[in-house]
């Protein structure tokens, strides 16, 4: 029985439009995310196998491929409910809609909202390769910092949270921006979903015991 599924769009194809295409959303949940679905029960068979019949040449190969599929996974999972439609979604987190606590943090660990757009999305825009930008919850310090996650795994502290992730694969934007990465992030803020993202601040800051750096 396979232990991940792939999870339902929060809205049809084309409630992102003009951001991002209905043709984009389409083979980028269908097609992309269900790969790494179908990647990370493959591999969890796969390691199974090998546990049951006491191979192990291709250990190294297939831990691997688990992190890849499986963090493809989460990040996606992630990535479909940050974002909503142009009239609900994108501007600035404010106190008015019920976001105050995520925008101080925002400005307690970037010094200003505007301070933090850049920086994610430059991020974002720059990850050599393939890969995402994030917006991840640090316990050890309890600020908010920004990532570049190269592929869907490499690069990261351990322990942090993604509350907010721009996709920067090519998959994500080539159909309707060609190669002009910098344009897609930038149309990107339109469609953030900071009722979502606040969601996740809140739960990560309200968990206890998050890293047990001593028994």
């Amino acid at each position: 029985m396979p232990v991940y599924t792939l999870p339902e769009l929060p809205y049809d194809y084309s409630a992102l439009a003009p951001v991002i295409s209905p043709e984009i959303i389409e083979l980028h949940h269908d097609k992309h995310h269900a790969a790494y679905v179908k990647g990370a029960n493959d591999t969890l068979e796969q390691l199974a196998e090998a546990r049951d019949k006491e191979t192990w040449g291709a250990v190294n190969g297939l831990e691997k491929n688990l992190a890849f599929h499986l963090s493809g996974h989460i990040l996606h999972s992630i990535y479909w409910q940050n974002m909503t439609g142009p009239k609900d979604g994108g501007g600035e987190p404010l106190a008015q809609d019920g976001v105050g606590e995520l925008a101080d943090a925002i400005t307690e660990s970037f010094g200003s909202f505007a301070g933090f757009k850049a920086q994610l999305t430059k991020a974002s825009a720059t990850t050599q390769g393939s890969g995402w930008g994030v917006l991840a919850y640090e316990p050890l310090s309890g600020r908010l910092i920004v990532e570049q996650v190269y592929d869907h795994q490499g690069n990261v502290g351990q322990g942090a949270t993604p509350i907010l992730v721009f996709d920067a694969w090519e998959h994500a934007f080539y159909l309707q921006y060609r190669n002009q990465k910098v344009d897609f992030i930038e149309a990107m803020w339109q469609v953030v979903n900071w009722q979502d993202v606040a969601r996740r601040y809140e739960a990560a800051t309200s968990r206890a015991d998050v890293l047990l750096l001593a028994p």
